[in-house]
């Protein structure tokens, strides 16, 4: 079995970035609720607590029993973490005269395995508005900054190791930070880092086998990496036993659904395609409200999918292509964040059917879904390709859609994302697409005059899509984007570049 580290998470806003550290150090993790009751096993090798926006000295601050924990396996407090076991040992925390946020220098005060092969002066991040004003008996000092007397520090003669760091090590910002969390695993909880694309790929279609057993899966697949990488994964466990069903849904962009169909076959997938073009288009017309796009193409999705899988004999899983974020985001410690808007998904369909779902990327990262894809063999096109909204081209057309303008956008679309793949771009952006504006403008072409429609360009950079920042693409690029679309693409007569950022903006317009 895999060994692993569990990370408690009391809310912090850096929880995931602990998971993504860990697990480019080749050890699995997994994150839980701080309240939420897990076994301490064999593969257990160590426990890792969040930070948090609580303060130690609330009443009501979240708490685990520490010193219960640390008799089975070594635990690392990252800021409120640390905070909390300074506390629970009869140490002092107390409101810092400022909130302590930004870059500091850290400066060891002791040699440690912790902090081995790191650099004095060190470059570290800071966010919190308390700090450790008096270690318990029994601790010791690891290193300081100019703006905090206990940085780092560590239980002496614990039954297993106990250590607490007042900074954040996961963030970016932390230049080192990634290797004391290295030596966290390796140095003191014992780790293998034997976690890796190929032994994932291995256990898990074992694991597959068990699961599903003589049975049949059925799937909706999109063309996208994490529906392609689980369907893979299912079919290298069970062949032809599982039932991809790939829906035209008339807002795919141009030529996908013949290339999407065309790259099941290569991988040996069993796909059927569905061409529902014309009912998604009588039912869009008219309707210009994104939400309400949304939801008539998810409710189209689910009635010609479950339509079709009445066709399918023995189905007892419905097989989903959902990743770590999704799970962490259902269970965190506030519960699911606000809805900025809804998703596309066969969130419904589980019940309607009846069927125990199969979700071999649950525990997954999308660059960790990637490493993946490339080792089972899936097409670089598909497994590096930008996301892709569930409504498709609905919710990139402003306003009202039409098979006339969902044409339009293709084309355009179609022109930008090859531009960018012609131009080394595509890879160094996280995502982009053209948007359909609902405004006509006037425009000359030849002696003639225009009134045609605007594209919006947008392409932006991020790591996991949570935040974004908009991607500075040279202005030569764009000026060559904005002569093809115009020249090629009737219908189409001025084009703008999107320049908004993540938060505020989203990255979908709708």
């Amino acid at each position: 079995m895999t060994e692993k580290i569990l990370i408690l998470d009391f809310g912090s806003q850096y929880t995931q970035l602990i998971a993504r550290a860990v697990r480019e150090a080749s050890v699995f993790c997994e994150i839980i609720p701080f309240h939420k009751s897990f076994e301490i096993d064999a593969n257990l090798k160590g426990i890792i607590l969040s930070g948090s926006p609580f303060s130690v000295n609330e009443e009501n601050a979240p708490t685990v029993d520490i010193p219960a924990l640390i008799q089975k396996v070594p635990v690392l407090g990252v800021c409120y973490g640390a905070q909390l076991t300074a506390k629970e040992f009869g140490g002092r925390v107390d409101k810092s005269n400022k909130r302590e946020f930004g870059r500091a220098k850290l400066s060891k005060t002791a040699e440690d395995v912790l902090l081995e092969n790191i650099l004095d002066d060190s470059q570290i991040w800071m966010s919190h508005s308390d700090s450790i004003t008096q270690l318990p008996e029994g601790f010791e000092l690891l290193a300081t900054t100019d703006s905090i007397p206990i940085a780092a520090f560590k239980k002496t003669n614990s039954p297993k190791a106990l250590y607490g760091l007042q900074f954040h090590p996961e963030v970016y910002h932390s230049t080192e930070g990634k290797k004391i969390i290295k030596n966290f695993l390796v140095n003191i909880c014992g780790c293998k880092q034997d976690w890796t694309a190929a032994s994932f790929v291995h256990e898990t279609v074992e694991q597959l086998k068990q699961q599903i057993g003589d049975a049949h899966v059925i799937m909706a697949l999109s063309g996208g990496v994490d529906s392609t990488v689980a369907a893979t994964l299912i079919s290298k466990a069970i062949g032809n036993r599982l039932h991809g069903i790939f829906v035209d849904n008339g807002v795919l962009r141009k030529n996908e659904f013949e290339q999407v169909l065309n790259t099941y076959k290569q991988l040996d997938l069993n796909v059927t395609g569905i061409d529902a073009k014309g009912m998604f288009y009588k039912e869009l017309a008219g309707k210009s409200d994104p939400e309400e796009k949304r939801k008539i193409i998810g409710r189209l999705f689910i009635d010609v999918f479950h339509e079709e899988s009445l066709k399918v004999e023995g189905v007892k899983f419905l097989g989903q292509g959902t990743i770590y974020p999704d799970v962490i985001e259902s269970v965190s410690v506030h519960g699911p964040s606000q809805t900025i808007k809804s998703h596309h998904n066969v969130g419904g369909l589980p019940d309607i059917m009846h069927l125990s779902l199969v979700e071999p990327l649950r525990y997954l990262f999308k660059d960790e879904v990637r490493k993946v894809g490339v080792e089972l063999g899936i097409p670089d096109e598909m497994v590096s390709r930008h996301p892709f909204p569930g409504p498709g081209l609905a919710i990139r057309i402003l306003g009202e859609v039409s098979e006339e303008k969902v044409k339009l956008l293709q084309e355009a679309d179609h022109i930008y994302i090859q531009g960018l793949k012609d131009s080394g771009l595509y890879d160094k952006v996280w995502q982009a697409g053209t948007i359909l504006l609902p405004v006509k403008s006037v425009g000359v072409m030849g002696d003639e005059r225009t009134y045609e429609f605007t594209v919006a360009l947008r392409a932006v950079t991020s790591v996991d899509g949570m935040t974004a920042d908009w991607a500075h693409l040279p202005y030569e690029f764009l000026a060559n984007m904005s002569s093809s679309i115009i020249n090629h693409v009737r219908g189409i007569n001025r084009v703008v570049y999107d320049i908004s950022s993540k938060p505020p903006a989203t990255i979908e317009w709708e």
